[in-house]
């Protein structure tokens, strides 16, 4: 079992996560976890633990956890709003088709500010996307 662990742990939190180096080498045949650094995917900070200097192999296995946890985090938000998709075309067809007078009145206010204020964030970023496709002639 020993032979398949990591020799890095990434405990996730918030905003990146606590790094452990594991080791199972040792007497009692335990996994022991000592935790290296704190590493904050916004900023792209990496703060040792405890005052002790990173390794070379220490920081390149960070960066590379760094890069593949914004790839899947990058996933998770196109996932996110394809998911809203579904959802605004859900609700339609429930405003459509089953919604009493009642329920319509409890959200409609709620959805109809939503929607213009998406609505116009996203003609704005359109707008200047196509703005920045034109050259100036």
């Amino acid at each position: 079992m020993a032979a398949m662990l990591p020799e890095y742990f990434f405990r996730v939190r918030e905003n990146g996560a606590f790094v452990f180096r594991v080791d199972t080498e040792n007497r009692q045949r335990r996994i022991d976890m000592e935790q290296i650094a704190a590493v904050n995917i916004r900023n792209g900070e990496i703060k040792p633990h405890g005052g002790r200097a990173l390794s070379e192999q220490d920081l390149t296995e960070i960066k590379t956890w760094m890069a593949e946890r914004q790839a899947v985090l990058a996933a998770r938000d196109i996932d996110d709003i394809k998911r809203a998709v579904d959802h605004l075309n859900l609700t339609a067809h429930w405003a459509q088709t089953k919604a009493t007078d009642d329920q319509l009145e409890a959200v409609t206010d709620d959805l109809l500010l939503t929607m213009h204020d998406l609505r116009s964030v996203l003609v704005r970023k359109k707008a200047d996307r196509l703005m920045k496709g034109k050259k100036p002639g």
